[in-house]
């Protein structure tokens, strides 16, 4: 049912993408500009398709290891070995990527095509047993089939901040003095892209892979220490990269600093809701 229910709301955001590019393109090039917001918003689905994973990836500067290296990164491979197993799943490509904030996250269309990247700052700061719950975490989203949906979003939620930006531009930048008509146009957009991804992507996904992640690593214990820690950190060391709207994707939604269109796009639950539904099941 999980995997039906995803694979729907990807077929949404893919159709609503189309729509979206067809709309834009009507409202300033009338129907040669449909026609060629058909063309783009189809092009924009054949890219999140194929490509969302590696753009998430290379965003984040992931390194792939492979399980020869020493030290930390080592016994990371090893980790996601054995937990994969004990879910049940096909070995997922491992990433490490250089960033100071402690954060983690799963991507990929299925889980033969799923990757599973974790944050230096992470390594450092989680234990192992921590660690563990943290992967059993983003081992759940891609059993769940999670990881396509929320790279589907984080594509439309890119578009949909960029019209906004572009909206604001227009409207309050242009050679005439502005036209508020476009700048309103911004602000309705970043409004409706809010409520699209809020929609499409459900809190409670997180709790779900929170459940499934903790059973995977055999205790919630490490989930919860690991879950309070990255909450904690995550506002003393913002996490710097250049596409927000993929927030959605990590484990604790980072803390970008300043507010901006993009910060609308919050998808995930308190983590203290997410804690405390943890020691309630268990």
């Amino acid at each position: 049912m999980t995997r039906l229910v995803n694979n729907l709301k990807t077929v949404v955001l893919m159709g609503g993408m189309i729509g979206l590019f067809i709309a834009v393109g009507q409202m300033w090039g009338g129907f040669n500009g449909m026609i060629m917001g058909l063309v783009l918003g189809g092009f924009m689905n054949i890219i999140a398709w194929l490509f969302s994973d590696k753009i998430a990836i290379a965003a984040m500067q992931g390194q792939e290891i492979t399980g020869n290296e020493s030290g930390a990164a080592s016994e990371l491979y090893h980790m996601v070995d054995e937990l994969r197993r004990r879910a049940g799943l096909p070995m997922p490509r491992v990433y490490v990527c250089p960033h100071q904030a402690p954060n983690a996250f799963a991507t990929g269309r299925s889980p033969r095509k799923a990757a599973v990247a974790v944050t230096e700052g992470a390594m450092q700061l989680l234990g192992r047993r921590e660690l563990a719950g943290v992967i059993g975490h983003e081992l759940a989203h891609i059993k769940n089939r999670d990881t396509l949906t929320s790279c589907i979003a984080a594509t439309l939620a890119g578009v949909l901040a960029f019209l906004a930006q572009w909206g604001f531009m227009l409207g309050g930048h242009n050679r005439e003095g502005g036209n508020p008509l476009l700048a309103m146009l911004g602000v309705i957009i970043a409004a409706v892209a809010a409520a699209v991804i809020k929609a499409m992507i459900s809190r409670s996904r997180e709790f779900v892979a929170d459940a499934d992640g903790a059973k995977i690593a055999g205790s919630p214990d490490g989930l919860i220490s690991a879950l309070q820690k990255l909450e904690s950190y995550s506002h003393r060391i913002p996490l710097v990269q250049p596409n927000p709207a993929q927030n959605n994707m990590f484990i604790i939604e980072p803390f970008g600093g300043a507010r901006s269109l993009v910060n609308l796009f919050a998808s995930h639950p308190p983590t203290e809701k997410r804690i405390a539904a943890l020691r309630a099941e268990w």
